[in-house]
Formats: structure tokens, C-alpha cells, sequence
């Protein structure tokens, strides 16, 4: 089993700022892609960004220049940084990993919990 953690969701003012982090954790033997989706209420789940272990990069269209995804391999951790943030990514946002393990040895998709984005002035 992988288990991911995700941190630095809150409130933002619109034009603000926010640093989200996701941890990943388990037998891990590795990580081919780590990502971001979100979902805002009475919506479907989009597409938010997601990188390759080769740090090749996918932007969702609603995010593409305000958002930077970036990986530390070392300690299987992605991070989102948002900017110019709008009311309109107010969502949950939820951390994915399509990872192998040291039990199955097959590549299967994880998913964190989810952390709470609100931006509103």
C-alpha cells in the first residue's frame, strides 16, 4: 500500500498564493507518476497537474501558468504551488500517485485524502 499525506490547503484571498505538499509513503519500490486533481462541489473530478519520474509535466487548461508542479524524488514528495489564485479554484484537491510496491510489484493508482482549497475574499 502507498499512503499519501497533503498539506497547505486554507483560505486564500483571489490573487493569492498557496504551496501544497504531498508526502508518499509505504513500500514503495517507485513512483512512475505523482499529481494533482480537485473537485469542487456539484463537479466532476478534474485534471489539475501531474509529473512524470522524468519530470515531464501535464497542466490541466483552467491552470496552465499559474500553477508549477514539481517532485522531490528523494523523499516522494510533490508539490503544487498556485498562484494568482481565483474563486473558481475553490476545491478539493487530492494527491495521486500511480506507484509500485514492494508486495504487488504491479503499478496501481493511490489517492490522498484530500485538502481543502477556498479562495474567497
Amino acid at each position: 500500500q502507498v499512503q499519501l499525506v497533503e498539506s497547505g490547503g486554507g483560505l486564500v484571498l483571489p490573487g493569492g498564493s498557496l504551496r501544497l505538499s504531498c508526502a508518499a509513503s509505504g513500500n514503495i519500490l517507485n513512483i512512475n507518476v505523482l499529481g494533482w486533481y480537485r473537485q469542487a462541489p456539484g463537479k466532476e473530478r478534474e485534471l489539475v497537474a501531474t509529473i512524470t519520474s522524468g519530470t515531464s509535466t501535464n497542466y490541466g487548461d483552467s491552470v496552465k501558468g499559474r500553477f508549477t508542479i514539481s517532485r522531490d524524488n528523494a523523499k516522494n514528495t510533490v508539490y503544487l504551488e498556485m498562484n494568482s489564485l481565483k474563486p473558481e479554484d475553490t476545491a478539493v484537491y487530492s494527491c495521486y500517485a500511480y506507484a509500485r510496491t514492494w508486495e504487488t510489484n504491479k503499478l496501481m493508482p493511490y489517492w490522498g485524502q484530500g485538502t481543502q482549497v477556498t479562495v474567497s475574499s
